[in-house]
C-alpha cells in the first residue's frame, strides 16, 4: 500500500499526542510518592541569618502563608496547540531579608524552596491568567506534567531538589532597587540582575519582582519529543511577592 507524505505527517502528529498527552503518560515514582521530605534549610543559610539576628538593623522572616512564588512554563513546537502552558507554585519556602542600618548596600536576602514540593496547575492560579491558561487539567494530566517538567530527563527534582536565590549586590533606594542575585538551580549557580520593588519598611516588608531563567543555562534540558514537535520552552518566568515581618 502506498503511503503519501500527508498520511505520514498525520501519523507522526498522532504519535506525538499519544506520547506526550498529559492524560496518557504513566505516573512516575516521583509523582506517585506519598510526598517530599520536609523543606530543609542549609546549615550555612541558617547560621548566616542567626548572626544577623544578633546584629543591629532588622531581620525579616519571609512568610509563605502571605507570600507567593509562581513559575510559568510554556508549550512550544509545531504541535504546541495540543499541549498546555503551566503554572507551578511554591507553597513552602524559607527566606530572610536583612535590613542593615547602613542601608541597601549592606543589606541582603535569601530565598530557598524545593522543586519536589511545587504545586502544579492549581485551578485558581490558572483561571486568573486568561485564555492561554484557561484549560482545566485532570489529576492524571498534572501527574504527567510533573514528570515532564521535574522528572529525571528534565530538571531532575529528586536529584537537585533545591532552588536558592541569594542577593549579591543591592543598589537603589526604596521602593525601587536593582539587585544582582545568584540563582542555584539543577546544581549550578548563575548571577543575573533583577529589579525589585520593596515597600512597607521599616515595620513590615513586601518584596515584588520577577525574572526569566533559561533552563539550558543551568545544564537542564527542556522537555521535548519527536525532534521538538511538542516541547517546553527553554525560558521560564519566576514571579514572586514575598511578605515578612
Amino acid at each position: 500500500m502506498k503511503v503519501n507524505r500527508g498520511q505520514i505527517s498525520i501519523a507522526t502528529l498522532i504519535a506525538a499526542i499519544l506520547l506526550v498527552s498529559c492524560t496518557s503518560s504513566p505516573i512516575s515514582p516521583m509523582s506517585a510518592s506519598t510526598g517530599p521530605s520536609p523543606l530543609g534549610m542549609t546549615k550555612d543559610f541558617a547560621v548566616h541569618y542567626a548572626e544577623f539576628s544578633k546584629a543591629q538593623g532588622k531581620l525579616f522572616n519571609l512568610d509563605p502563608k502571605i507570600s507567593s512564588v509562581r513559575i510559568y512554563a510554556f508549550r512550544a513546537g509545531q504541535a504546541a496547540n495540543v499541549g498546555h502552558n503551566h503554572v507551578l507554585s511554591a507553597p513552602q519556602f524559607k527566606g530572610y531579608f536583612y535590613l542593615a542600618p547602613a542601608g541597601a548596600g549592606a543589606s541582603s536576602f535569601d530565598l530557598e524552596f524545593r522543586l519536589d514540593q511545587l504545586e502544579i496547575d492549581i485551578p485558581d492560579h490558572r483561571s486568573s491568567l486568561g485564555k492561554a491558561f484557561a484549560s482545566k487539567l485532570s489529576a492524571e494530566a498534572i501527574a504527567s506534567t510533573r514528570e515532564h517538567l521535574l522528572g529525571e530527563n528534565n530538571l531532575q527534582a529528586m536529584r537537585f531538589p533545591f532552588v536558592r536565590i541569594r542577593s549579591v549586590q543591592i543598589s537603589g533606594e526604596a521602593p525601587k532597587f536593582a539587585v544582582k542575585i545568584a540563582v542555584e538551580l539543577h546544581g549550578q549557580t548563575r548571577e543575573i540582575w533583577v529589579p525589585l520593588t520593596v515597600t512597607g519598611l521599616p515595620e513590615n516588608l513586601i518584596v515584588e519582582g520577577s525574572l526569566v531563567l533559561r533552563q539550558t543555562d543551568f545544564g537542564a534540558k527542556p522537555y521535548s519529543v519527536l525532534g521538538g514537535l511538542l516541547a517546553v520552552e527553554d525560558e521560564v518566568i519566576v514571579e514572586f511577592k514575598l511578605s515578612g515581618s
